[in-house]
């Protein structure tokens, strides 16, 4: 419920005088005058307080992706001044100060986004992805799975996304396959996913399939990343195909000469 400014009392301004005849209160000259009443303030426009919010919500959003964390909290405290029961505003605050290193603050952030609207499935992504952070693994899933429940959730691929790589981060490997695969199956143009699932598939040594989803993002040369390299030739490697393997430390020289990838190729730290 959007706050309302609560009147404690109404101040009447009266003019003084004596009772007079009729009524009313004795002017100057015995001539009666009218009582004068001030208006209360009118209570605040529902309508125009959320529109406010949400536009320093919005403007919170921007500064926060762009580094300038404490300009983003000054947006926030805008918006909730303007909306107090925001989830959105809550939530975002929850992201900032985990990127801040104050879990604590972050936590009760996010809470206090689910206990105003219990079904914010973003909020139990974002909630889900900081306890995953802070290798709560158990209680991230129990979030990724309630937001993924949540009925008409437009952002199924990206929560089941993040599932698969806190699953993979557990070293739940098989669960993380499981999950990355449905994601891909939504979404089989998002090459983090099949960047992440190819990762899994190569930790389960199966190379092949592996080989596939990594490749799919090298094909590409929008997507080509230092990282899909690195990862195609980590797989080259333990299949033992050298003249794959180097075309990829090739490329990864030409492209990417000062990348962390390109060094652990030349120092053949491939099993890192």
């Amino acid at each position: 419920m959007i706050a309302r400014a609560v009147l404690a009392g109404v101040l009447f301004a009266m003019l003084a005088g004596c009772a007079a005849p009729g009524g009313g209160a004795a002017g100057a000259g015995g001539q009666p005058v009218e009582t004068v009443i001030a208006a209360p303030p009118s209570a605040p426009d529902p309508v125009a307080s959320e529109r406010r919010a949400r536009v320093r919500l919005e403007l919170a959003g921007l500064y926060f992706s762009r580094g300038q964390s404490a300009t983003a909290l000054d947006e926030l405290k805008a918006a909730l001044a303007a909306k107090p029961d925001l989830p959105e505003a809550y939530s975002l605050r929850g992201l900032i100060y985990a990127s801040l290193g104050e879990p604590g603050v972050a936590e009760e952030s996010f809470q206090r986004a689910l206990q105003i609207n219990p079904r914010d499935a973003d909020a139990m992504h974002n909630y889900g992805w900081f306890l995953c952070q802070q290798r709560r693994y158990d209680d991230a899933d129990q979030q990724f799975r309630s937001a993924i429940a949540v009925p008409q959730y437009g952002e199924t691929v990206r929560t089941l996304l993040a599932r698969g790589v806190c699953q993979a981060r557990a070293g739940r490997w098989t669960d993380a396959e499981r999950t990355l695969s449905r994601s891909y199956e939504l979404d089989p143009s998002n090459p983090v996913t099949a960047y992440n699932l190819s990762e899994v598939l190569m930790r389960r040594g199966e190379l092949e399939r592996a080989r596939f989803y990594v490749g799919r993002i090298n094909q590409v040369p929008e997507q080509v990343t230092s990282q899909s390299l690195w990862l195609a030739a980590r797989i080259e490697h333990r299949l033992g195909n050298m003249d794959a393997l180097q075309d990829f430390g090739r490329q990864l020289r030409e492209r990417f000469a000062q990348s962390p990838e390109a060094l652990q190729f030349e120092r053949g730290r491939f099993q890192d």
